[in-house]
């Protein structure tokens, strides 16, 4: 890749970033970065705009490190069945909208 490249999967990571912190819902920017991510991966895009949205601007944007922190709040007040339910449900609802998105990514195709 290009020194180009670089510079635009930053200033996505940067916009991903802002948006996350804007939208200060774990559960919603879970659910939009899912569904957005299995609607681009349907996608015939070239190497470079891939690896800008994909690792650089939904990588930031969706954070694994916001959802470990959501249920580390939960495993610390030692609510061990709403722990085993936020993550039970977070991971599939979002297997579910990625689906969803990849679905709806061919159809429109």
């Amino acid at each position: 890749m290009k020194i180009k490249s670089y510079i635009y999967i930053l200033l996505a990571c940067y916009l991903g970033t802002f948006l996350r912190l804007s939208i200060d819902n774990n559960f919603i920017i879970s659910i939009l970065g899912s569904f957005f991510v299995g609607f681009i991966i349907t996608k015939r895009l070239s190497y470079s705009s891939e690896k800008i949205l994909l690792s650089g601007f939904f990588s930031c944007f969706t954070s694994f490190s916001g959802f470990i922190y959501f249920l580390y709040k939960i495993f610390n007040q030692g609510d061990w069945i709403r722990f085993v339910i936020f993550l039970n449900l977070t991971i599939i609802v979002n297997l579910l909208t990625m689906y969803f998105g990849f679905w709806i990514s061919r159809k429109i195709t």
